[in-house]
């Protein structure tokens, strides 16, 4: 819970801040851009929120942080239960964002995919009731999709909760050592008509992506959105192999898809043939 005592001085005065706990994670930013940005490696609020569509996005922001970083001076119950009912937030066609990321995987996003043969959970949220009763009412979970080892969080406890099937590549399988579905190589595995698990050794050696209906790509961290670039972006650091990296995003362009939605980074929507450009133009800056 943000302490107003630990306020950072980059804040403009006001209701909400972020106090000095922030870890940069991005959550809030992606969430409510109006609100908050980047200051000396730190969020802060840069525009206190006056409309209400911003207010219950900064509320959203304020849930979402895996840190509780973010606080407001006076306290808002009807806007917090508002932004709390809010998750997930569906992005389009029964794909959504769950929001409550997790300090477990340093505040990565995860999704929700509403299916009539059963639902996906893309990475893990935090596990907290409210989900669990979200997810609940649109059908529990069947599979849970891990796309790497550093975004596993609480995986584990949804898995249990709704005897859901977890899938993770075997080298990153010690994560999630109890995973019911283990992907081994780098053949693409077709799970049904609307799923293909991708491998994308890089970031880790067992990073994988999901491509659902040919048009939503969840990446983990193997790609994202960089909004200052205005461009596709993937890791420099924290990187198993370069190479790999490099292969298997040159990989991807044999695949048709419109959206990028990651673990680290901003969620992007493109026409395919435009991301098909993306794509190519990310591998000639980093050739």
């Amino acid at each position: 819970m943000a302490n107003v005592k630990k306020r950072l001085p980059t804040n403009i005065e006001g209701d909400f801040f972020v106090d000095e706990t922030c870890i940069n994670c991005d959550t809030c930013r992606q969430l409510a851009s109006e609100t908050f940005h980047e200051v000396d490696d730190c969020s802060a609020v840069y525009h206190q929120p006056r409309e209400p569509s911003e207010r219950l996005q900064a509320y959203q922001a304020l849930l979402a942080c895996p840190v509780g970083s973010i606080g407001t001076v006076t306290k808002h119950k009807g806007l917090h239960a508002k932004a709390q009912e809010s998750f997930p937030i569906e992005l389009a066609e029964g794909v959504f964002y769950n929001g409550f990321n997790s300090e477990k995987s340093f505040g990565a996003n995860s999704y929700f995919i509403n299916h009539l043969e059963g639902n996906w959970l893309i990475d893990s949220p935090r596990y907290l009731s409210p989900l669990v009763k979200a997810f609940e009412e649109m059908g529990g979970i069947r599979y849970i999709f891990l796309s790497h080892e550093d975004d596993v969080a609480d995986a584990d406890r949804y898995a249990k909760k709704f005897n859901a099937t977890r899938i993770i590549h075997t080298a990153d399988h010690e994560a999630m050592p109890d995973a019911e579905w283990i992907i081994t190589g780098k053949d693409v595995v077709q799970a049904n008509a609307d799923f293909q698990l991708i491998p994308v050794p890089g970031h880790t050696d067992g990073s994988l992506a999901l491509l659902y209906h040919e048009k939503f790509l969840f990446t983990g961290d193997h790609l994202w959105w960089d909004r200052e670039q205005e461009m596709l972006g993937m890791p420099s650091r924290l990187v198993w192999n370069a190479e790999q990296l490099l292969q298997s995003t040159r990989r991807l362009l044999d695949f048709s898809f419109e959206w990028v939605l990651p673990g680290h980074g901003a969620r992007i929507q493109l026409s395919s043939a435009k991301m098909q450009e993306e794509v190519k133009r990310l591998i000639d800056v980093r050739s």
